[in-house]
């Protein structure tokens, strides 16, 4: 994971290397990240620092495509504000970008199931317009699903298996028809650690880094993965434009985040790189709320 060790002291000396004017804020770590470690700099900003050798593709990606998406969302986003340059004293690009409040969801989930589908609505039918044909595309985001079948399995090796039920909605998912409208642009990272919770509800989306262009499905299986049981229709009926094919294909990737999430709290539980203790629970209410959505819809079995 982190070949580098990134501390206050190098933080600090970073901001006050290449953006003098801000070095005179409070810095203060926050706890979390995958990708990057953050800090709070100030009370409106946030120093993210890549640790992963992925992280700073993400982050040029994100400094590519914010602010030209973001001012058009309804929910509050981090926004980049100024770019780090690589150095003798840390050999990566980093990012500085505005602060999104709140508390992550998967330390504090959503309580308020009806406004936080409303506002969930609303910011994906924003941003889910056609993206241009030079956007990012992912091999493992906003794809046929049936291109994931190799994973699927290796997820569901990796948490020890799956129920028939499960099973069940991963095929339906793989055998509902494509997307066939053209590529729209995806968060395609919706979890529970990649958005903010205040009042019970949703006061923010972060973690743009695998922002893409793909299937509206991948998006929508937020409909499982951040909403309390029961809201995941008042998500979709909101959406609008979510038919029978794209809410199978959005549980199958319900199912496919729910298991990777379970993977990565099991791997916290155990004290290894990379784990989140906090992931696996939010893993498992994904998989039952998942279950719960398919035997209510009376899909065919």
């Amino acid at each position: 994971m982190n070949r580098f060790d990134i501390d206050d002291d190098l933080v600090r000396t970073l901001v006050r290397e290449q953006h003098a004017d801000l070095a005179g804020l409070d810095l203060r770590p926050v706890d979390g990240g995958w990708d990057n470690q953050m800090w709070r700099l100030g009370d409106e900003l946030a120093v993210r620092m890549p640790r992963t050798e992925q992280a700073p593709a993400l982050l040029r990606n994100e400094h590519r495509w914010m602010p030209e998406l973001g001012p058009r969302l309804p929910l509050p986003v981090p926004l980049p504000v100024r770019v780090g340059e690589p150095s003798a004293r840390f050999p990566r690009p980093w990012t500085i970008t505005t602060w999104v409040p709140g508390e992550p969801a998967d330390r504090t989930p959503v309580t308020r199931g009806g406004p936080a589908a409303d506002s969930l609505a609303e910011f994906l039918r924003l941003l889910h317009r056609e993206a241009p044909a030079e956007a990012p595309v992912k091999p493992h985001r906003g794809v046929p699903l049936a291109a994931l079948t190799s994973h699927f399995e290796s997820s569901a090796d990796a948490v020890g298996g799956l129920d028939g039920e499960l099973r069940a909605v991963w095929d339906e998912a793989v055998a509902a028809p494509e997307w066939q409208g053209p590529p729209v642009w995806l968060h395609s990272d919706l979890h529970p650690a990649n958005v903010v919770v205040a009042d019970g509800t949703l006061a923010g989306v972060v973690d743009f880094g695998d922002l893409c262009a793909g299937d509206p499905a991948t998006d929508l299986a937020a409909a499982w993965l951040l909403l309390p049981a029961g809201a995941d229709l008042r998500l979709l009926h909101g959406y609008v434009h979510a038919d029978e094919a794209m809410i199978r294909r959005a549980r199958g990737w319900a199912v496919l985040r729910g298991m990777n999430l379970l993977a990565i709290g099991r791997a916290g539980d155990r004290g290894l790189p990379g784990g989140k203790v906090t992931w696996g629970p939010a893993g498992r209410v994904t998989l039952d709320r998942v279950r719960a959505s398919w035997r209510m819809a009376g899909l065919p079995r």
